[in-house]
């Protein structure tokens, strides 16, 4: 081989070298601190939001602007937030407007969950289209429960009903 190819296969096998290393360090350094838990149900529902929901409905065709106004609709006694009422986020509250609630340890879920037992994609929480709220685990290793019982299919949520996740706990509530 040429002293060129050497050279270059030596730098290149140094790179990879350090790369490794640089990841290692950075799994280490998620596993000693953890994830950083942010609140986000705070910054949702501002007015940079509805602006854009309003665009968003104003730029759909008619029978499905019909069909938006009517999902935004509350059916009397229907859940209106879910809250965390146990966990390391006890007394977090997210508005329930319509959207999909993800749950899990990745840093774009709703609620991020700094808990050992959840994975990062664990759980999703969607209304359906008689308006009412179904719970759905996304494959996680630890399950979620509703009211004791591990879900295996999307299931639909009573409002009070406790859903479980590792250490946390939340419910739907008027």
């Amino acid at each position: 081989m040429s002293e060129l190819t050497l050279t270059v296969m030596r730098l290149g096998f140094l790179a990879v070298l350090w790369l490794f290393v640089i990841v290692a360090v950075q799994v280490i350094r998620s596993d000693l601190f953890g994830t950083r838990v942010t609140q986000r149900g705070s910054r949702r529902g501002g007015a940079g939001d509805t602006r854009a929901q309003q665009t968003r409905q104003n730029a759909a065709p008619p029978h499905q602007r019909q069909q938006q106004q009517q999902g935004n609709r509350q059916r009397r006694g229907a859940p209106t937030k879910l809250v965390v009422s146990e966990g390391t986020l006890t007394g977090t509250t997210v508005a329930l407007q319509g959207q999909t609630i993800t749950l899990g340890r990745a840093h774009d879920s709703t609620i991020v969950l700094d808990d050992d037992y959840a994975s990062s994609r664990h759980a999703r929480i969607y209304p359906d289209r008689d308006g009412q709220w179904i719970v759905e685990d996304l494959g996680s290793t630890n399950g979620t429960y509703l009211d004791r019982t591990r879900l295996t299919t999307p299931t639909p949520i009573p409002p009070g009903a406790p859903i479980r996740i590792g250490k946390t706990v939340i419910e739907l509530r008027k």
